[in-house]
């Protein structure tokens, strides 16, 4: 068995920034469930077991997302050498490889977690699995836009570990990564055009030019930034908010400055400066459970 190419079909490093996610909003929640005053009050078993679920839903629905688009991705160089087009690996395999996976993730929730968060893993799996992958990708430029609450399924998984619900908080904690997924890959976009174009996939730089994407893509970031920020109104402390407001600031930064040169070089400056900021939005929702003040 060819264990290397069976987990690059399972997308690692999404699998490490979801997994970052979801147990980041599950402790994120400890301050908001029927114990607020003491903070990670949540057993290391369903912490093991919500990374293990959402693992495995994000191995699996990548896997399928591989064999969805083996044959748009030979047309690529960032995709001609994933192992279904370079032969390492049959489709049929990366198919039932990936299915297994995402049915023993919804199990392994449904036995060890609860109906709001198993629900909410299987609602992940089916916006990138359906929703994204076979809908939208290939048919409309809003596909990124909308197959990005695949991610925010997990945060609220996450939270949902924790409370056994989604209240308007966790969801508006959840929504912080479909408001930051549009302009992450816009820049990746940016940088990909002629790729994306190859392969006649409806990107926005390939629609309308990099210069306006790069115009939404700072619009995008304008109003990530204050929403992120006004969640302090909902409740979260001030070690999330200077948090958000640094990074969130530094991304502002980069995406206006893309405005003025919007060439794939700086686009994927900008799209690295972008990448970082999912993982530390969410620890630091994390740590503001922890040594959380309220001014």
């Amino acid at each position: 068995m060819d264990v290397g190419s069976y987990i690059e079909v399972s997308k690692p490093r999404i699998v490490v920034v979801l997994v970052i996610t979801a147990v980041a909003s599950c402790l994120g929640a400890t301050r908001f469930d029927s114990t607020p005053d003491i903070a990670w009050d949540i057993s290391g078993w369903k912490l093991l077991f919500l990374l293990i679920s959402g693992a495995l839903a994000s191995m699996g629905s990548s896997a399928i997302n591989h064999y969805y688009d083996r044959d748009i991705d030979k047309f690529m160089n960032r995709t001609s050498t994933r192992p279904i087009p370079s032969g390492k690996l049959s489709p049929r395999n990366v198919l039932v490889f990936g299915l297994g996976l995402c049915i023993i993730s919804v199990a392994v929730a449904w036995f060890t977690l609860n109906p709001v968060a198993t629900l909410m893993i299987a609602i992940g799996i089916f916006f990138y699995v359906i929703i994204y992958t076979v809908w939208l990708k290939r048919r409309n430029s809003s596909n990124i836009v909308i197959g990005g609450f695949a991610g925010s399924a997990a945060s609220m998984a996450g939270w949902a570990t924790t409370t056994g619900s989604i209240d308007l908080l966790g969801f508006l904690v959840g929504w912080l990564v479909f408001m930051w997924t549009p302009a992450h890959f816009w820049c990746l976009a940016i940088k990909k055009r002629e790729e994306y174009a190859s392969a006649h996939i409806p990107m926005l730089p390939v629609l309308i030019g990099n210069t306006k994407t790069a115009k939404y893509i700072f619009i995008n970031t304008a109003i990530l930034l204050p929403y992120s920020l006004a969640l302090y109104l909902f409740g979260l402390g001030l070690v999330y908010t200077i948090i958000a407001l640094i990074s969130g600031s530094l991304m502002l930064i980069y995406h206006y400055k893309l405005i003025g040169n919007p060439t794939p070089d700086f686009a994927w400056k900008a799209y690295k400066v972008t990448a970082p900021y999912l993982v530390v939005i969410f620890i630091a929702i994390a740590l503001d459970a922890f040594f959380y003040f309220r001014i």
